[in-house]
């Protein structure tokens, strides 16, 4: 047995988990606690976090509109910051109200300045990203969306153009807290690898559904929620470049937005999981 203390003002807390060596799904062993990223040291963290009511705030919309509307304005290519100015902007202009704007309202509105850390920026991609709004809301005007379960909410969303199982994925865990999907991204790709609970030759783009399995077997084998992990996962690796770099021995060069070294991890904006991809 391994053991990690979580340290209080007048109490410590351990956490015990199995030796290192021990597996926690066949060929995976749990590693030690402390060395970044074993399957140990995701559980310690998503405990640690539990236990100091610290836990990761990943909704970002007070509807299932606003959510999807959201989700929809961020992810790849759009940095987290202008993804959630856009989305306020346009929930300011009534986007997500009872009556769907139309498509062409939606380019005009997101075509327009947005103040982000005290300048004005352009929103990249208004014009797909507005037929793809448009669509959402549209269909949310017609339809009752399942919400029994993840899975359930991100088949109904399969069928908005511009919605693939990431971004449907993603609304369905934000939404629902919902712990039988996964938001694969090349920074949970990463974890997987490294940590070794994901097969080397599968790929998100042809096998997101067999890697989603596998991911939320080992987050079972874990004892921690599928949503837990992936938010953890995703903001840790995130917000260590340089170190998963060194680690998968891929060198590291510094981007635009500057490189977050791992004693920063912690000044991430956690309300905006997973804008950034």
């Amino acid at each position: 047995m391994q053991v990690g203390s979580i340290f209080f003002d007048k109490a410590v807390l351990n956490v015990e988990l199995p030796k290192a060596d021990e597996e926690v799904i066949p060929g995976v062993p749990w590693g030690a606690i402390e060395a970044f990223p074993t399957p140990a040291y995701w559980a310690y963290q998503v405990y640690a976090r539990r236990l100091a009511g610290n836990r990761i705030n990943y909704k970002l919309g007070a509807t299932l509109k606003e959510e999807i509307g959201a989700c929809l304005l961020g992810g790849h290519g759009i940095p987290s910051n202008i993804g959630l100015a856009a989305f306020h902007q346009l929930k300011e202009r009534g986007a997500f109200n009872d009556r769907p704007p139309s498509e062409e309202t939606l380019l005009k509105w997101l075509k327009e300045p947005i103040e982000v850390d005290g300048r004005l920026v352009r929103y990249r991609f208004a014009k797909q990203k507005s037929r793809y709004l448009a669509a959402a809301l549209q269909k949310l005007s017609v339809e009752h969306p399942p919400l029994s379960t993840g899975k359930a909410l991100r088949d109904w969303l399969l069928d908005i153009p511009g919605i693939g199982y990431k971004t449907a994925s993603w609304i369905a865990r934000n939404w629902l807290d919902a712990d039988d999907v996964a938001i694969l991204d090349i920074h949970i790709l990463r974890a997987g690898l490294l940590g070794k609970f994901f097969k080397s030759e599968l790929t998100v783009e042809r096998h997101y559904l067999q890697l989603e399995e596998q991911f939320i077997r080992f987050s079972k084998a874990l004892g921690v929620k599928a949503s837990e992990l992936d938010a953890l996962m995703w903001l840790e690796m995130m917000s260590s470049p340089a170190t998963v770099h060194s680690i998968m021995g891929m060198g590291h060069k510094s981007s635009k937005s500057g490189s977050r070294r791992r004693s920063n991890k912690s000044k991430a904006d956690t309300n905006q999981l997973a804008l950034i991809t």
